[in-house]
């Protein structure tokens, strides 16, 4: 099984456990695009699928705070993949699982490749409609979504939790020259000022990109958003969320337009707020997949300059 550290029988127990003993585990194959757990789509014995995502971690509570978010957002009319079962294990059984439906479809970026322009922006319409019915909800309190976790009131306040500690872990990378982590630092000493805003905290998916957003052709033949996956869910400003997306190139000019007919992009978003809003998820792909992300956060930091 190569590196997937885990054997037929505990997937298959896995299997049985959902659907009965009866049920048999006939084949995996195992999905791109996680960076912290194998993820498998799994076959089953009555031509079923399902996909479960297993942690190399012995006690994880990941899995836990994902079925949670893909049960809210599901509740919500969205679509994400049913959860089926999710487990957080023991020193006695040291497997952690989420299993969960698996989406038949490609990815939005490989969607891209196979559509017509005019198919393509339909394609964008219908992903702005989803995001906007999203952000529709909206809380008291800025906060990530999981029971039990700390509130905020103040935005800049979250914000700076969420990435002191990515922010904090970066500065000993001797990639960042001297002035690109003094520049960051000034950036990061004004945020209160920079994020200030007059919206409420909405619900937001944290991680919207190509590889998270599935497309399929349905059976009227045209392309719809199947599902969006892997949330991280937070109750947040909207803003930081669109920046995410237009930054990783997920969204075009036709998403833009549609999400701004119901939920206009400010003029301080295009002049400050966007900036920094890119500026640190850069900072965390720096850290998480290397320095191929260091040509475009030296982009980001300049583009701070003339703020600070």
């Amino acid at each position: 099984m190569g590196e997937i550290d885990i054997s037929w029988q505990a997937l298959r127990r896995i299997v049985q456990d959902f659907s009965g003993t009866s049920a048999e585990l006939t084949e995996f194959r195992p999905l791109h695009g996680g960076q912290i757990s194998t993820t498998l789509e799994l076959h089953l014995s009555d031509n079923t699928k399902a996909v479960v995502k297993v942690s190399p971690h012995r006690v994880d509570k990941s899995y836990e705070r994902e079925a949670y978010q893909l049960t809210l957002l599901r509740s919500l009319g969205l679509p994400v993949p049913q959860v089926y079962q999710w487990k957080i294990g023991s020193l006695d059984d040291p497997v952690s699982y989420l299993l969960i439906e698996f989406i038949e479809g490609v990815d939005l970026g490989q969607a891209k490749h196979r559509c017509t322009s005019e198919e393509f922006d339909a394609l964008q319409q219908e992903l702005a409609e989803i995001i906007l019915a999203m952000h529709a909800n909206m809380n008291e309190k800025y906060m990530r979504v999981m029971e039990g976790g700390q509130s905020y009131d103040s935005w800049s306040r979250f914000y700076r939790e969420v990435y002191d500690p990515i922010w904090h872990e970066a500065q000993s990378d001797p990639h960042l020259s001297k002035h690109c982590r003094k520049q960051i630092g000034k950036v990061h000493e004004k945020l209160d000022r920079f994020l200030v805003h007059g919206d409420k905290p909405r619900l937001v998916h944290w991680d919207i990109w190509n590889t998270n957003v599935m497309c399929r052709q349905n059976g009227d033949g045209r392309w719809h958003i199947a599902a969006l996956l892997d949330p991280n869910c937070k109750y947040a400003h909207a803003e930081a969320e669109i920046a995410y997306m237009e930054l990783f190139h997920t969204v075009t000019p036709a998403f833009l337009r549609a999400y701004q007919q119901h939920h206009r992009l400010s003029d301080d978003y295009h002049r400050f707020r966007k900036p920094i809003y890119q500026l640190y998820p850069l900072i965390n792909h720096v850290r998480l997949f290397g320095h191929e992300y260091m040509k475009p956060l030296l982009a980001a930091v300049e583009k701070t300059e003339s703020m600070v």
